[in-house]
C-alpha cells in the first residue's frame, strides 16, 4: 500500500520516514495529527479529490482507533471518497487475547478523561459495566488510573496490564486493582499500556 499511493499521511513524519526508508519507498510525507487534524485534514481532502491516493499511518496504534484518524475518515465519507483499511495489528484486541479474561464481550473504553465529573461518570459506569473492559494508559498516569479505578470498583476486580506490546520488552500481568496499585507504587511504569479490567459480576453491581 504504502509503494502504490500517490503521498503518506504519518503522526509523526520522523518514524514514518524510518519506514519508508527501510523497503527503499520513496514517497511524500506529510503530516497529520491530533493538533493539526483540522487544517490537514482539509489539505489531504482536497488532494484526494483530485484524484491523489493516500495511506494514513499512526505510530503504535491503529489509525481512528485512539489514534488520529477518524475525522479524516468523516471527511472522506461525506465526501464520497472511498475508505478503506489495511489491516493490522490492534493493541486492544492483542492485550485481550492474552488478559486470561473473558472475551466473549467486550468494551472498547480508549483512554479515560482527565478528570473532573466526567471522569467520575465513566468510573461510575465500569461499576456496573458486565463486559470486559479495554483501556488505554500512558506511563505517567498509570498509578493515578489504577488507584482510581480501584477505589471505584474494589481492590479485587481482577485486571490484566499488558505493556510494549508485540516489542523486545512484552509484559503482561495478570493480577488485581489492589496488587497493581502496591506494586506500581514502587516499580516504575514503563512503555504504553493496555488494561483490561474484568466486568462487574452480579454481586458488583
Amino acid at each position: 500500500v504504502l509503494s502504490e499511493v500517490d503521498f503518506v499521511a504519518a503522526e509523526d513524519t520522523r518514524n514514518s520516514a524510518r519506514l519508508l526508508r527501510f523497503f527503499s519507498i520513496n514517497k511524500e510525507l506529510v503530516s497529520y495529527h491530533e493538533h493539526n487534524k483540522k487544517s490537514a485534514g482539509e489539505r489531504i481532502l482536497a488532494r484526494l479529490q483530485s484524484g491523489e491516493s493516500c495511506a494514513l499511518v499512526t505510530d503504535a496504534g491503529t489509525p481512528a482507533v485512539s489514534d488520529p484518524g477518524e475525522d479524516l475518515v468523516r471527511l472522506c465519507a461525506d465526501a464520497g471518497i472511498p475508505v478503506t483499511a489495511a489491516p493490522g495489528v490492534s493493541a486492544a484486541v492483542t492485550a485481550l487475547t492474552l488478559s486470561a479474561l473473558d472475551t466473549h464481550r467486550f468494551v472498547f473504553e480508549g483512554f479515560l478523561p482527565v478528570g473532573g465529573s466526567e471522569r467520575a461518570a465513566r468510573l461510575a459506569a465500569l461499576q456496573s459495566e458486565p463486559r470486559t473492559a479495554i483501556l488505554y494508559e500512558a506511563p505517567h498516569k498509570l498509578r493515578r488510573t489504577l488507584a482510581d479505578l480501584a477505589e471505584a470498583l474494589g481492590g479485587e476486580r481482577r485486571i490484566s496490564l499488558c505493556r510494549e506490546l508485540t516489542k523486545l520488552n512484552e509484559e503482561v500481568s495478570r493480577t488485581t486493582l489492589a496488587d497493581a496499585v502496591t506494586y506500581y507504587a514502587v516499580a516504575e511504569p514503563r512503555g504504553e499500556y493496555v488494561l483490561i479490567l474484568a466486568g462487574a459480576v452480579e454481586r458488583d453491581v
